[in-house]
């Protein structure tokens, strides 16, 4: 079997995310997708991935791992060259998946667990469908006029009404949540200080959560890496009485050592996330006993191949793996393979306003999820593809690269 062709599709109303089709002259098919400058990762696919690809088994994965991340500047990192190979990647395990009738976890090792407990990500309905990525700006509601509503405007529920929020996602079975209250002071002092008023708003949530729901809601905190480190450790300090289960990105992940200070000065868990790329990056961490959750978005970070390193390298720490997704939906069915294929998986993090929403227009099949847990996919590979109306799309763009 020999890789034939590559292609990439971007649409203009989800302008970061990035499509792949690896095509085999079996007549078999890979999907994969990355997420974040999609223009730019699809450029590096066909303009350096390409003529490393063509031609080759895509069965001999690892071997065409390793050849697209030794490129230059592309080890240790999460920036285009490693988003695209994080694309081909999962597309040669759905391949691998397709040609053996099994569903990529299967390839991974078999099922771990029946069902994944989820926690849902906060986010609004709008979030994606912009070429704007900032916190909380282009997090929000969905724009006015004659859209309709949607009953899972997550983001300003937890910013207004978080007790409400807590109560329903309860009310189906979700019993964890994360939120992000403090990055409206964060970008607005640039992370260097937060004031008392800026503090006792954004804790109000977690008052809110705990005064509806007592401690049946896990609360995850998002930081984003937007605060310099004294104030994250004064934020977590002012947070411990709520018991969050976890920080994560409390500062920026590009120090270790750092990481490891703001770790030692709180009970809660310490969460070094989807930021890093590599198993190289992580391990770093995890030496400096920076991090107590491995959290990684396979779309970032080396698809499938890497993903399933880091889960092993954390297993070697007695630390609990974590996929991250708040991308696409391809990348959230890779995250739910992974999930139920290693042994030391903690939690899936999912978005219903994604998985309830835009993800079902534009794929086949989306992860069953009920009653908190979300359960093992089933079709051969990753078990979905893009709807055919996806092709007749009007801001529907694609870039081929096919053998000589």
């Amino acid at each position: 079997m020999k890789i034939t062709a590559i292609r990439t599709y971007r649409v203009e109303e989800f302008a970061n995310v990035l499509w792949v089709h690896v095509e085999t002259d079996a007549g078999v098919t890979g999907l994969g997708e990355t997420f974040y400058g999609a223009e730019a990762c699809e450029a590096h696919i066909h303009n350096t991935l390409a003529v490393r690809l063509l031609g080759q088994n895509p069965l001999n994965i690892e071997l065409l791992h390793k050849e697209m991340v030794s490129l230059p500047n592309a080890q240790a990192s999460t920036g285009v060259e490693y988003r695209a190979a994080s694309a081909v990647d999962i597309a040669l395990w759905d391949i691998f998946g397709k040609v053996a009738g099994q569903p990529v976890h299967m390839m991974l090792g078999g099922q771990s667990w029946d069902r994944m407990r989820i926690y849902n990500t906060c986010a609004g309905t709008r979030y994606v469908r912009t070429n704007k990525i900032k916190p909380v700006d282009t997090w929000n509601l969905a724009a006015g006029g004659a859209e309709a509503p949607s009953p899972y405007e997550d983001l300003d529920a937890f910013m207004t009404r978080a007790g409400e929020l807590a109560e329903d996602l309860l009310s189906n079975g979700i019993t964890a949540m994360k939120i992000w209250p403090f990055d409206p002071a964060a970008i607005e002092n640039k992370g260097m200080f937060i004031t008392a008023e800026q503090m006792k708003t954004a804790i109000r949530p977690f008052e809110l959560i705990r005064k509806a729901v007592g401690d049946r809601m896990e609360i995850m905190v998002e930081m984003h890496s937007l605060w310099n480190l004294p104030v994250a450790m004064d934020i977590a300090r002012a947070l411990e009485p709520y018991q969050p289960r976890w920080f994560e990105d409390a500062i920026r992940m590009n120090s270790p050592q750092a990481l490891a200070e703001f770790a030692r000065s709180t009970t809660t868990w310490t969460c070094a996330s989807e930021t890093l790329g590599s198993r190289f990056a992580y391990k770093e961490y995890l030496d400096r006993d920076a991090t107590h959750v491995v959290m990684a978005d396979l779309c970032w970070t080396g698809g499938l191949t890497e993903g399933r390193k880091i889960a092993a390298m954390a297993d070697t720490y007695h630390r609990p793996f974590a996929p991250h997704d708040c991308i696409g939906p391809v990348g959230f069915a890779a995250a739910i393979h992974m999930s139920i294929s290693q042994p030391n998986t903690l939690i899936q993090e999912s978005v219903r306003a994604f998985y309830r929403g835009w993800y079902r227009e534009l794929v086949t099949e989306v992860p069953r999820i009920e009653g908190g847990y979300v359960y093992p996919m089933e079709g051969p590979g990753l078990g979905t593809e893009l709807v055919p109306q996806f092709f007749d799309r009007s801001d529907l763009s694609h870039r081929l690269s096919e053998a000589a």
